[in-house]
């Protein structure tokens, strides 16, 4: 039989009550010698907390769902290691799930089989997907992570993509470039990562005077290095000049740096590259990748925080209007008459200039 915390109370010589205390961390002045014999006997006795029959007992489990696409790519899984790190400085722990594309995201596809065991959760939705408040359950508290600001239904902390690209091609340009590949756009969409990078990219072309090129606007299958890759070697097939590449994110740069420099260009002197997100590996390249930095702990922090109110709020019996966002950041919010005023945070971009840029 799996061990109970009756069992683990008579091991420790404390109460059930204690026990209870120290497994869902409810009171904070437990000595430390008598926090650390109920673990030992927690670890003794391989005692594992029963989350369905606590929250029958409570309504909360203290678990949360991280929904994220694409956990294979370095940039989802710094992020993954972010709000698992800020949700447990709250007492909170997190279940990932990964999503799948879908034009259209129902929470429940988002969190899958564990929307009965967690209290709410953070989720990003692949490409230009919006996600469904209203299929979330009841009372079910969403965070979304996007691309894009969406609708007023839903606490969002987005990025500011259009703008981390503009600032990407203005540096390119003030350091001489023309010619700049733009690698794994996506000119048919309007938002979404791909799309709000892409408009970032050719509106600052505009504003510079510089016809884009179609055979510079480079879509690819899927954002790896591999994909990065192969289409530097496609523009040498083809015989297409250039002078820049702007990687939509950073995989997809380091790939495209890898090939030219394994065909004999110089970076940054015959063609500069850059990326987006600013994942660890891109100060490790040589050289270095510049990039756009995405702070990654901010955005774990702003959704969590969020995320947490919500769970308060309700747990007062009203949704409230909460307190205003860190400074700097940009705030608003929907205040329909009668429902529960969102939170919409804009992270802003920061460049990083190294050695792949001039």
């Amino acid at each position: 039989m799996p061990a109970t915390m009756r069992d683990v109370a008579k091991l420790a010589g404390v109460s059930v009550k204690t026990v209870s205390n120290v497994v869902n961390d409810t009171y904070p002045y437990i000595r430390p010698e008598t926090r650390a014999r109920v673990e030992a006997a927690m670890e003794d006795l391989d005692y594992r907390l029963n989350v369905t029959a606590r929250k029958l007992r409570t309504n909360r489990t203290n678990l949360i769902g991280l929904a994220l696409p694409e956990l294979r790519l370095p940039y989802f899984a710094e992020l993954a290691d972010e709000v698992i790190r800020k949700a447990a400085d709250v007492g909170l722990k997190v279940i990932v799930e990964q999503v799948e594309a879908s034009e259209h995201v129902a929470v429940e596809s988002l969190v899958g089989s564990h929307t009965h065991l967690v209290d709410g959760a953070i989720v990003a939705p692949v490409g230009h997907g919006d996600v469904l408040s209203r299929s979330a359950p009841p009372g079910f508290p969403v965070v979304v992570l996007g691309d894009h600001r969406i609708s007023d239904e839903v606490d969002q902390v987005f990025l500011a993509n259009a703008r981390g690209a503009e600032l990407v091609v203005e540096h390119l340009i003030s350091r001489g470039a023309r010619r700049i590949v733009a690698l794994g756009a996506d000119p048919g969409v309007a938002v979404g990562t791909a799309g709000e990078r892409t408009r970032g990219y050719l509106n600052t072309m505009e504003r510079h005077g510089i016809l884009p090129d179609d055979r510079l606007i480079r879509s690819t299958d899927g954002w790896s290095k591999a994909a990065g890759a192969a289409v530097i070697r496609d523009l040498a097939a083809e015989g297409v000049e250039f002078d820049a590449v702007f990687g939509f994110n950073d995989t997809l740069a380091l790939g495209a740096l890898a090939e030219l420099l394994r065909g004999g260009t110089r970076v940054p002197e015959d063609v500069q590259v850059m990326g987006f997100d600013d994942i660890d590996d891109a100060q490790y390249s040589v050289p270095a990748l510049s990039t756009v930095a995405v702070d990654r702990a901010q955005l774990a922090e702003l959704a969590v925080g969020i995320l947490v109110r919500r769970l308060r709020a309700e747990a007062d019996g009203a949704p409230r209007r909460d307190a205003a966002a860190p400074a700097g950041e940009k705030v608003r919010s929907g205040d329909a008459a009668g429902a529960a005023v969102r939170d919409a945070i804009e992270v802003p971009p920061r460049l990083v200039l190294r050695g792949s840029t001039r």
